[in-house]
């Protein structure tokens, strides 16, 4: 086959397991399911499509394809021109097509054009027509309601927490798509995350935040402050306005908004095992690193779109080897938390440190308790000791 046509071939898979049907244009029903993928289909001005997709018999996107091999970045605006060009018999959503790929079979780019700055990004794998329907129900996209947040409230937050808040939510008003929250040890990391979590449900319309965290002793406390935690704006408890979900299964509720798990469970449930041993939960995610010895594939259960945004607490555990495919793997806003952020976790992050609270600062405001270092000398620590040979420890 030419690179051309492996790439096709690649394209009309990938499309077929996020739950498209791949059509020719002589066999083409916009009707034959809820997402239609139509092959070369003639725009107004003749030219031809290599793919216009249907979302419920209406024309939604398009799909530019490249020989495979081909590099992707810098051909969106080939694209966006077949977006505009569509004949005035085809019943559309709007005008450009909101929904526009790129793909080289190996590689998919994708823009919504309805972002207040639209900008091709890489994505796994294409999106399911089921999800994309239910951005257009919505009205609007993701990016464009994080620029219309309310203004934060001080309330009950401390000063450390509302800046937290309030430099992220301006990091994800500019699209950046991963934004790193430096907090000292006992600053309030899980109830910042509870307080902006609330207000993305609330005000950016997620559907569904992802809390990973590193071990299971980490999740069962991530869980009992969602379960205590009360917006200043309400009343309720949180639980009462929002499913959440500490995952103990292989099974995620479909009404579920918050979901509470560890990342060796996630990378378990994307290879698509039924069951979890709980006791490998138990152990730090870096420290169960050789768990993960086989690449993160397409799994139309959990695809990349599952999550609108990804927590990950103690977030440079999470970057390192055949973990960080789990992370790269969804189509997500990446929020990390860290008391203490390496070089590699700021350059994880582009560098997009939205807050910064070291331990001094919170000893110097009294959120924390500062210490003292007491040496206890030993004659074994000064001197010494001997280990006799064949000695063991029970």
């Amino acid at each position: 086959m030419t690179p051309e046509e492996i790439a096709r071939q690649q394209i009309d898979e990938k499309l077929t397991q996020a739950g498209w049907l791949v059509q020719d244009r002589k066999d083409f029903n916009r009707f034959a399911g809820i997402g239609v993928a139509c092959r070369e289909f003639v725009m107004e001005d003749g030219t031809e499509a290599d793919y216009l997709l249907f979302i419920d018999g209406k024309a939604a996107g398009v799909i530019e394809a490249k020989k495979a091999g081909i590099a992707l970045s810098g051909i969106e605006n080939q694209s966006k021109g077949y977006s505009c060009r569509l004949p005035a018999y085809v019943k559309h959503y709007q005008l450009p097509l909101p929904y526009i790929y790129e793909s080289n079979g190996g590689e998919i780019f994708f823009t919504d054009l309805r972002d207040p700055h639209p900008i091709a990004r890489p994505v796994f794998h294409f999106h399911q027509p089921v999800t994309l329907k239910e951005s257009l129900d919505k009205g609007s996209s993701l990016r464009g309601r994080l620029q219309n947040l309310p203004v934060l409230q001080k309330g009950n937050l401390r000063d450390c927490q509302f800046t937290a808040i309030e430099n992220l939510e301006k990091s994800l008003a500019l699209g950046k798509p991963r934004s790193l929250i430096q907090l000292a040890t006992g600053a309030g990391k899980t109830y910042t995350a509870c307080n902006f979590t609330y207000r993305l449900l609330k005000y950016a319309k997620a559907k569904r935040i992802l809390f990973l965290v590193d071990r299971n002793n980490l999740g069962r406390q991530t869980n009992k402050e969602f379960q205590a935690f009360r917006p200043d704006d309400d009343n309720r408890l949180f639980t009462s306005l929002h499913l959440v979900q500490h995952l103990k299964s292989n099974i995620i509720n479909p009404d579920t908004e918050v979901v509470i798990t560890t990342i060796q469970r996630l990378y378990s449930m994307l290879r698509g095992e039924e069951e979890f041993d709980e006791g490998n939960e138990e152990v730090s995610a870096y420290e169960s690193a050789a768990l993960a010895n086989v690449q993160v594939s397409y799994n139309p259960q959990i695809p990349p779109e599952f999550f609108d945004f990804i927590i990950t607490d103690e977030c440079h555990r999470s970057i390192y080897g055949l973990w960080r495919q789990v992370l790269e793997y969804f189509d997500s806003f990446l929020i990390g938390l860290t008391a203490t952020p390496s070089k590699q976790t700021l350059g994880y992050f582009n560098q997009n440190l939205v807050a910064e609270y070291p331990y001094e600062r919170s000893v110097a405001d009294n959120v924390n308790v500062g210490y003292n270092i007491f040496r206890v000398k030993t004659e074994i620590s000064d001197k010494g000791g001997k280990v006799e040979a064949g000695y063991t420890i029970p």
